[in-house]
């Protein structure tokens, strides 16, 4: 019996260049990165195109991960909500209406039609995310929801919601870090043979 590798498994093996490591993480969690720029976007081609940059950063840079700061997915997750947020922000979403033969198609298409196991897994995730972020206390859920689904900086949320900014940036770091530590008590969960 076969186990399938994990991400850390995974990462090694794409520092040593392994190019399946890296199409196995891209099967791993393509959908929802391209979920998150999406929502963020509103822009399917956007999206895909962050996606496309997001993985391309885990083979360029397979370091940039740290495992000692965190599970893989939420690492990915952060890389291309900033990506979505830094397109969103420089109006740049006209850049994805160039014609397509700078990139060729093929290379640009995320399946819209996922297989029922996709749709298992993606649900899966959401699902942990939706129960982790259900454990924060209302105020941090609201600060990551103005984050990373409105892009606002944390000046802007200091303005929108009438607190000090000092108030907001200890509501941000500290859903992150219970949000993280949620997260990983699930993966290690879900790792357990």
């Amino acid at each position: 019996m076969s186990l399938e590798p994990t991400d850390g498994e995974l990462i090694e093996r794409v520092r040593q260049r392994d190019h399946a490591a890296l199409a196995t993480l891209y099967d791993r969690y393509a959908r929802p990165v391209y979920a998150v720029a999406l929502r963020i976007l509103r822009e399917p081609r956007a999206a895909e195109d962050v996606v496309q940059d997001a993985f391309l950063t885990v083979w360029q840079r397979p370091d940039a991960y740290l495992p000692e700061r965190g599970a893989f997915g939420p690492w990915i997750l952060r890389v291309a909500r900033n990506r979505a947020i830094d397109l969103l922000r420089r109006g740049a979403r006209e850049q994805f209406d160039t014609d397509d033969d700078a990139v060729g198609f093929a290379e640009r298409l995320v399946d819209p039609e996922p297989e029922p196991g996709e749709q298992v897994w993606t649900q899966s995730v959401a699902a942990r995310v939706g129960v982790a972020l259900g454990c924060l206390t209302a105020p941090q859920r609201e600060v990551l929801e103005l984050a990373y689904f409105r892009g606002l900086t944390q000046r802007e949320m200091a303005a929108r919601l009438a607190i000090p900014l000092g108030t907001v940036k200890t509501r941000v770091r500290t859903a992150l870090r219970r949000l993280a530590e949620i997260l990983e008590e699930a993966e290690a969960w879900t790792d357990v043979p």
